[in-house]
């Protein structure tokens, strides 16, 4: 009986202990399953960013708490937001995508600030393209999602790889992959909505081709070799050339590789740093700049030899010891951008590329670069984007930052507004807008109207006597507080 009443006090003690730690083990699982899904964000490891916790997510159905607690006090439009979102939105979580649009149009010609703030569960944005009235966004979660007009439009999945880069040829989409790949894309003509994946660079056919021929193999290590068309690590940036007829490609794994668009035949493979390629970009006259982890910005001349095309060193515009992040060179090229990691966009001008001098309006890395006519604007890992001007002879000066972001922003487009009527009023001086998409580690991507500045009669620029500051939760009207003109000095 003893024996019996022991055995009945033991199941009784060791059942709910295992059952407990049964679903602590499973809690385990689950945390380690979420940790493995969930890329790391591609914090620039040479500047890193503030490990402050950000504030956490709320629910779809709690808009109020989409702002800040004492916004109500300082947003005066924050209640005609919320008025303009659906009932069934803030009650309920969209059925068709995870983002949630969060939308004001603006009421004059003079607004300048956030028109749109779109809020993803999903993953850290890590790529933006803008084609006409279509926003790509690229994310951690594999996803590459297609807007219009603000609003969600379509999506496909790549089901490897979290899109690192996206750039747009025509109808077809080129997308750079963690894994090392680039995968092709275009949408059906009979329904716009739907994407299918057209190519992958390299091809299986190329592979099995080049991996015939023992010369088509090069050392990537002291006992590994490779096949030279293949990146052997993450792509980090997608750039085409004037008349979009090649497509560059910088990798981790130290080089950049040219491809011809009509065929997706790897033209030529660089060993171009000695550290990994953070950027590269195609400019005028057949001149490629590829910016490096190993502080470098080399330029690279492409010259045709009959049906072949081979790129040569041409020279190094920046030596330090701080990486180059990002690129972004004008049209004409005559003026190239460099955004490094210790908060510094540096940049060179004229046909020769004379060292023009320094931007410094971040206090982190520049982590991307857009250009709009005169406008240039630099994204950075603390969280703000710097709004530049440029005059005619070749000075900047800083017009806005904007806030709001909660993390490094990642990338940015930029397009001239698509309201062909709209344009600046009051300081704006009558100057076509432009829209700029800001994608960010926080999940979120903000869409932004900007205006330059206006310039007098004599067509001289009005620099501000500093820059104004746009929160990303609030409505600013330009004012129209204009400094005294100042006589713009032609550099000789």
């Amino acid at each position: 009986m003893k024996n019996v009443l022991r055995r009945i006090l033991k199941l009784i003690w060791i059942i709910p202990r295992k059952l407990s730690k049964k679903k602590d083990d499973e809690d385990d699982e689950d945390d380690h399953f979420y940790d493995a899904i969930e890329e790391p964000p591609d914090y620039n490891i040479w500047n890193p960013p503030d490990h402050s916790d950000p504030p956490p997510r709320p629910p779809l159905s709690d808009t109020d708490s989409l702002f800040e607690e004492d916004c109500s006090q300082c947003d005066p439009y924050r209640q005609s937001i919320l008025d303009r979102i659906p009932t069934s939105a803030q009650t309920s979580p969209m059925l068709e995508s995870p983002w949630a649009s969060y939308m004001e149009q603006p009421r004059t010609d003079n607004y300048v600030g956030l028109m749109t703030s779109l809020v993803r569960e999903e993953g850290h944005i890590y790529s933006l393209a803008a084609s006409g009235d279509l926003l790509y966004t690229g994310s951690s979660s594999k996803n590459i999602r297609v807007w219009k007009h603000q609003k969600e439009f379509t999506g496909f999945k790549s089901h490897s790889g979290l899109v690192k880069a996206i750039v747009i040829s025509g109808d077809k989409i080129f997308t750079g992959h963690q894994d090392g790949k680039i995968r092709v894309w275009r949408a059906s003509r009979k329904e716009p909505r739907v994407h299918q994946k057209i190519g992958t660079l390299p091809d299986l056919r190329s592979v099995f081709k080049k991996s015939l021929r023992p010369k088509n193999y090069t050392a990537v290590s002291r006992n590994h070799s490779a096949i030279w068309i293949k990146h052997l690590d993450a792509i980090s940036s997608l750039s085409l050339n004037e008349d979009r007829t090649l497509l560059y490609s910088g990798s981790w794994d130290k080089t950049m590789k040219v491809w011809r668009v009509a065929d997706y035949k790897c033209l030529e493979s660089i060993s171009a740093h000695d550290d990994v390629i953070n950027t590269v970009v195609a400019g005028a006259h057949g001149l490629v700049f590829s910016g490096s982890a190993d502080g470098t910005l080399k330029v690279w001349q492409k010259k045709s030899h009959g049906k072949r095309t081979k790129h040569f060193f041409s020279r190094s515009l920046l030596q330090q010891e701080f990486a180059v992040t990002s690129l972004s060179v004008t049209p004409a090229g005559t003026v190239v951008y460099a955004g490094c990691s210790d908060g510094v966009v540096h940049y060179w001008e004229h046909e020769k590329l004379i060292h023009g001098g320094v931007l410094r309006g971040h206090k982190l890395a520049v982590l991307c670069l857009a250009l709009s006519g005169n406008m240039v604007f630099s994204g950075s890992a603390d969280r703000s984007i710097c709004v530049w001007q440029r005059d005619e002879c070749g000075r900047h000066w800083c017009l806005y930052v904007l806030t709001g972001h909660t993390g490094p922003v990642k990338c940015l487009a930029v397009e001239k507004e698509v309201r062909q009527e709209a344009k600046c009023g009051g300081a704006g001086g009558g100057g076509k807008a432009c829209i700029l998409y800001s994608g960010s580690l926080d999940k979120s991507v903000k869409i932004w109207r900007l205006c330059p500045k206006m310039s007098d009669g004599d067509n001289h620029q009005l620099p501000p006597p500093s820059p104004w500051r746009i929160d990303g939760r609030r409505r600013v009207e330009m004012q129209n507080k204009i400094p005294k003109p100042r006589v713009c000095q032609q550099k000789k």
